[in-house]
């Protein structure tokens, strides 16, 4: 498995509602092309509304760089930076866990 966790902040609160649409977009396309990513969500922060965190997880580091190469990642890309003042994005290697496969 291959994961990481990104930290975006938004510049202000109509920003963080247009991000929020744009990851809704986003998310769309993820499920209907990315059978390689098993784990996409965007989580808000209670006390923090400017900051959005992103957990995902993939098959492996292929089914990843197939999500990078996505029309709607491309076009998330693409949008996001008029949008956020910043992020921060840390990759994971999984040590221990659980897995439950369909």
């Amino acid at each position: 498995m291959f994961g990481l966790v990104v930290r975006f902040t938004c510049k202000d609160e109509a920003t963080a509602e247009t991000f929020d649409q744009l990851i809704g977009e986003t998310i769309e396309g993820i499920k209907a092309h990315e059978p390689g990513t098993l784990v996409y969500t965007v989580h808000k922060v209670d006390g923090e509304p400017l900051l959005r965190i992103f957990y995902e997880l993939y098959r492996d580091r292929a089914a990843f760089d197939a999500h990078e190469e996505q029309e709607h990642t491309k076009r998330f890309f693409g949008a996001r930076d008029d949008l956020i003042s910043g992020f921060e994005i840390d990759w994971l290697d999984l040590q221990v866990g659980k897995v439950t496969t369909p």
